[in-house]
């Protein structure tokens, strides 16, 4: 029933369509479907991408002639944004974006009576957030598991390389006994991580907010999931395990935290980095220096201690979970997993290292000391080993890590099967 349809997507691994579109993508490539199929549809289609990846934008490439072939009419170009241009995808976005608004405004005029929003005005929090009183006796859901994950005790965590190598690569061990976690060699394991303890607590700290304060989250659009959290949950659940406070901010985070400024300098500041103009600007700000969001925070300390709990959910977005591949053998290691982790840390114009989040949350982890677990999945890889045991196996590993090929050959060491070779 949809005239229109508009199709935002990014590309994964090896090319591959992202998981929420498979099945969709499956079905449009049924061999039945009439090439008149999408005759009466109208599609735009913008490619989310990184111009270092061989198949940069491979899947909307891929998608957007599929609807050509169906029969569909483009609005426009096809949009392929690039995570590499030095102003992010907004260079391609922001055009694209603003062809596409133009254009549906004239097949669809607004109704008597209607206007376009102003971008003066504060947009609704999309998230409603219920404060519960600290004496109130519910549980903080401080183990709660992420839905779809299991929480693996971690059983070691040692440095592979040597101390005075410029890389610490860790050699980490999970425990999967008891746990409905089934793998095969060349399998990725995803991992949930978390904000350093140290890091949480300056944060807190920073914008005076109570570590202990209990609330409950509920989406105020029905569009909109609420975040997975637990119910009840604490500030410091908040934001030790959900909020990105590291990650380097894109142009909303400024437009938004402008409207909560009291200063003058602060708000014109803010919206000259969220402007088309401020561009440049904004690059030599924060993503060449690659400064991260609680850093920005920092420098816009008013505007960022008036933002409501609510509203900060809207500012800074979850933690993403990390995939890395698996490098040890099911049947060479029944009831673990190993990762290879190379521990990301690098110097800018900033006074502090820039570090990876999960690679340097897992490296700081000291199961010897205590008990510690991680919300874990198991993900099927893109390589696997031969159906047929007795192939010779020839393994080239150009840059990328050594830890699909740490697991491939303790499995076929395990199988008693030789003619393995490494490069």
């Amino acid at each position: 029933s949809e005239r229109i349809v508009v199709f935002v997507v990014s590309t994964t691994g090896q090319g591959d369509e992202p998981d929420n579109m498979k099945m969709f993508w499956k079905f449009l490539l049924r061999k039945n479907l009439p090439r008149s199929s999408l005759s009466e549809i109208s599609f735009a289609v913008l490619g989310l991408g990184d111009s270092s990846y061989q198949k940069f934008n491979f899947v909307a490439k891929r998608l957007y002639r599929r609807l050509l072939q169906l029969g569909g009419t483009p609005l426009l170009d096809l949009g392929l944004a690039d995570d590499q241009h030095d102003l992010g995808p907004d260079a391609v976005v922001d055009s694209w974006s603003s062809r596409l608004w133009d254009l549906l405004l004239r097949l669809y005029p607004l109704l008597n009576g209607l206007e376009i929003l102003s971008a003066a005005r504060l947009p609704e929090p999309r998230f409603t957030v219920n404060f519960i009183g600290n004496d109130e006796d519910f549980g903080c859901g401080e183990h709660f598991v992420p839905p779809g994950f299991h929480r693996a005790p971690l059983v070691s965590n040692e440095r592979a390389t040597a101390a005075d190598h410029f890389q610490d690569v860790r050699l980490v061990k999970f425990s999967v006994e008891g746990l409905e976690i089934n793998y095969s060699p060349g399998d990725v394991l995803v991992i949930q991580p978390s904000n350093l303890p140290q890091v949480a607590d300056e944060f807190i700290s920073f914008l005076d907010l109570d570590p202990n304060q209990k609330f409950t989250i509920d989406s105020a659009d029905p569009d909109v999931s609420a975040p997975k959290l637990p119910r009840p949950c604490t500030v410091r659940y908040l934001v030790k395990n959900y909020l990105d406070i590291t990650r380097i901010p894109k142009r909303y985070f400024f437009e938004l935290l402008s409207f909560f400024a009291d200063s003058e300098l602060e708000r014109d500041k803010l919206r000259e980095l969220s402007s088309s103009e401020g561009q440049e600007d904004l690059y030599a700000y924060c993503y060449r220096p690659r400064r991260t969001t609680f850093e920005v925070m920092q420098d816009f300390p008013g505007a960022s201690r008036n933002v409501p709990l609510s509203y900060l959910l809207d500012l800074i977005g979850p933690m993403q979970a990390r995939a890395f591949s698996i490098a040890s053998s099911p049947s060479a290691h029944p009831g673990e997993i190993h990762l290879l982790v190379a521990v990301v840390k690098y110097r800018t114009k900033m006074q502090k290292p820039r570090q990876g989040l999960c690679s340097t949350w897992l490296a700081s982890l000291q199961p010897e000391k205590e008990t510690v677990t991680a919300p874990v999945r198991v993900k099927r890889g893109t390589i696997s080993l031969p159906k047929n045991r007795e192939a010779p196996l020839i393994m080239i590993g150009p840059g990328t890590g050594c830890a699909p090929f740490r697991s491939f050959i303790a499995e076929r060491v395990q199988q008693g099967v030789k003619n393995n070779f490494l490069f």
